[in-house]
């Protein structure tokens, strides 16, 4: 039996200690929004955090992380609040979806970790594949999350009042 926490919440896991991390949250804890891509560890589309750090699930055995963290999609926010979310919004990121969670995840430790960088920093951090290509949009959500605007595009209260200013002509129109 494995035990760590997912979202919050303590687990146990009756399966056998190589099971892909993927797996577990998928057929077990019933979390979907980790997609399988390529099983392989090279798309992304199955990225979580575990202890923070941005992982491929598909490549992790829930045996060698007894006592983690780990945070899928689900647990990110539960109102879509996150400022990487209300970023891909804004930005109108999505084209399918499928890498979008993954994407999103990968981006959200990369922020806190680097609150700001710059766009060698990003194709260093983000690693993961888009099918459709939405790299210019997800690059753009990125600097938009990185500047704390909302939604709306209204610089966030974590905006300081030099990068305010800073956005202000794009603000007008």
């Amino acid at each position: 039996m494995t035990k760590f926490t997912v979202n919050g919440n303590p687990v146990q896991f009756m399966m056998p200690a190589e099971t892909p991390l993927l797996w577990a949250l998928r057929d077990a804890a019933n979390l979907t929004g980790t997609k399988y891509g390529c099983g392989a560890g090279l798309c992304g589309a199955c990225t979580v955090h575990i202890d923070g750090a941005a992982q491929r699930s598909c490549q992790v055995p829930i045996g060698s992380i007894e006592g983690s963290f780990v945070t899928t999609i689900e647990g990110l926010s539960d109102d879509r609040s996150h400022p990487v979310q209300q970023a891909w919004i804004a930005e109108q990121v999505p084209q399918c979806g499928y890498c979008q969670s993954g994407m999103i995840m990968a981006v959200a430790a990369l922020l806190a970790k680097n609150p700001r960088p710059s766009d060698a920093e990003i194709d260093a951090g983000v690693t993961n594949l888009c099918r459709c290509g939405t790299y210019p949009r997800i690059r753009k959500a990125i600097h938009r999350a990185a500047r704390g605007e909302t939604e709306s595009g209204v610089p966030g209260p974590e905006t300081t009042p030099e990068e305010a200013a800073r956005l202000a002509p794009s603000l007008k129109g």
